[in-house]
């Protein structure tokens, strides 16, 4: 199964990071080399490199550019800088502290650079391992010839392993069992049309597009027994912040008595909110509606907006599927229970 590397660091101590830009997908294949922290965080803002995991693991990388030409005293201002750039995703926040706290610990006469890349390596060793046991969790959910809906892309595009809800996927299909995936285009970025699409394709499963406002049509028909999407952050209560349309998808498979599962790293889930009213709603530029990908298609100067994220409500969500097993019920008691020494 082929599937494309997004995130790569490329050589050692002096090296780069390497990112597969997501923005030129799928009519061209381009790479970005990023070599100081700006460079990370522009390709992090601008979504050539996206999906919470991937993100996390860049950010840990941008870390290592800038100790690469600065001390390490001015650490928290580096962090703060790349932590601005996109705030919904809590894998970015995470994995930026984790390095700033590994920092603190660097022995005495010790190379800041290389002990930091050695936790960002570390950090990705883990987002591959974890999407591996998310995938196998998950594919046990899923049987032999069911049409499964998904929802923004969350393959190997968004991590540094086989991904999050397409990787359950990968992983079934591995496993023999024949899946119809239905792929949201995903407005209004179209991540579904212009990446799942294209990530699925490339790995030779069966694939088909529909507009995010036939999802209902579709259930209706009853093309679809399962939709299963990622996250980018998770309450305590479960209330799940994703790619914004989700939450129409959870209310229209609830119509529809139709299982709705998030599949998501443990380290995406934020237990000192209580529910999904704290999460922060990244607003993204008007201009990525009014003109979008083929030139202006709405009125000079209307009105716009453009929230990347929404969220859904715990009640809505059938399991959340995470590295350490399948949580269900979904509320705070058994997601507390599953993370256990996570906490």
């Amino acid at each position: 199964m082929k599937l494309a590397r997004a995130v790569e660091w490329v050589g050692e101590r002096n090296g780069y990071l390497r990112l597969l830009d997501q923005t030129r997908l799928p009519k061209e294949i381009i790479y970005r080399e990023c070599r100081d922290l700006e460079a990370v965080r522009l390709a992090i803002r601008e979504l050539a490199v996206r999906g919470a995991p991937a993100i996390g693991v860049s950010a840990a990388y941008g870390l290592v550019l800038w100790l690469q030409t600065n001390a390490p005293a001015g650490i928290d201002a580096a962090v703060d800088r790349l932590a601005s750039s996109r705030p919904t995703a809590v894998n970015l926040v995470w994995a930026l502290q984790r390095m700033r706290r590994r920092l603190a610990e660097l022995p005495a006469g010790g190379d800041p650079v290389t002990w930091l890349l050695d936790e960002a390596r570390v950090i990705e060793a883990e987002d591959q391992a974890m999407c591996a046991a998310i995938g196998q969790h998950g594919a046990e959910l899923l049987r032999d010839g069911q049409g499964v809906l998904t929802h923004c892309n969350t393959g190997a595009l968004a991590t540094a392993g086989i991904g999050t809800a397409l990787g359950v996927i990968f992983t079934a299909a591995q496993q023999g069992k024949r899946l119809h995936v239905f792929a949201d285009e995903t407005r209004p970025l179209l991540q579904g049309a212009r990446l799942t699409a294209w990530e699925l394709q490339q790995a030779d499963l069966d694939v088909t597009l529909i507009c995010d406002n036939m999802a209902a049509q579709v259930m209706k028909e009853g093309r679809v027994q399962a939709v299963l999407v990622g996250a980018d952050r998770i309450a305590a209560n479960g209330d799940t912040a994703n790619k914004i349309g989700t939450y129409s998808l959870a209310v229209l498979a609830k119509a529809h008595s139709i299982p709705f599962y998030v599949a998501a790293p443990s380290s995406t889930f934020d237990l000192s909110l209580s529910n999904g009213g704290g999460i922060p709603i990244e607003q993204r530029e008007g201009r990525e509606i009014t003109h979008g990908f083929i030139g202006q298609i709405a009125p000079e100067g209307v009105k716009v907006y453009n929230p990347a994220f929404d969220v859904t409500n715990a009640e809505l969500i059938t399991a959340i599927i995470t590295e350490l097993g399948v949580i269900q019920p979904v509320q705070e008691r058994t997601i507390r229970k599953r993370l256990g020494s996570r906490l």
